[in-house]
């Protein structure tokens, strides 16, 4: 039905406008739900991203620190079968501070990019939450 406004009057238009202002700030909330949801989304996918390749790089480190430790301890052994104590015992010594070295760097390296992770979730998080708020203010 084709209304005009000399046919509606005052409180018609009123009622019209605040009708279409009620339909846009729904359609605005929707929108802004949905920027806040897909950013959320994002900021978790990269989270875990650089959770796994921080888990990876962990893994990776350990086993290499692991099989040097266990090469060096092959090492002495065989150095303590020939009478050589004192080499056996610098090369039991030097694999296990070997092991902990990498062990403690892949540590650190995963705490990074967890940190990293968090911080750019955190970061798409509020990007989301303003746009939100920002449209619902428009509406």
């Amino acid at each position: 039905m084709k209304t005009s406004k000399r046919t509606l009057g005052i409180a018609g238009l009123a009622v019209l406008m605040a009708m279409g202002s009620a339909q846009a700030e729904v359609n605005w909330d929707r929108v802004g739900d949905r920027i806040d949801n897909r950013l959320d989304v994002r900021g978790e996918r990269i989270n875990d991203r650089l959770d796994q390749r921080g888990g990876r790089i962990n893994d990776r480190l350990d086993h290499r620190g692991e099989r040097v430790n266990n090469r060096l301890d092959h090492l002495s052994d065989r150095a303590a079968d020939n009478g050589k104590y004192r080499l056996s015992n610098r090369l039991d010594r030097k694999g296990n501070r070997i092991e902990h070295r990498l062990d403690r760097k892949g540590n650190r390296i995963e705490h990074r990019l967890d940190r990293k992770g968090n911080r750019v979730e955190h970061r798409l998080d509020r990007k989301g939450n303003r746009i939100n708020h920002r449209l619902d203010r428009r509406a």
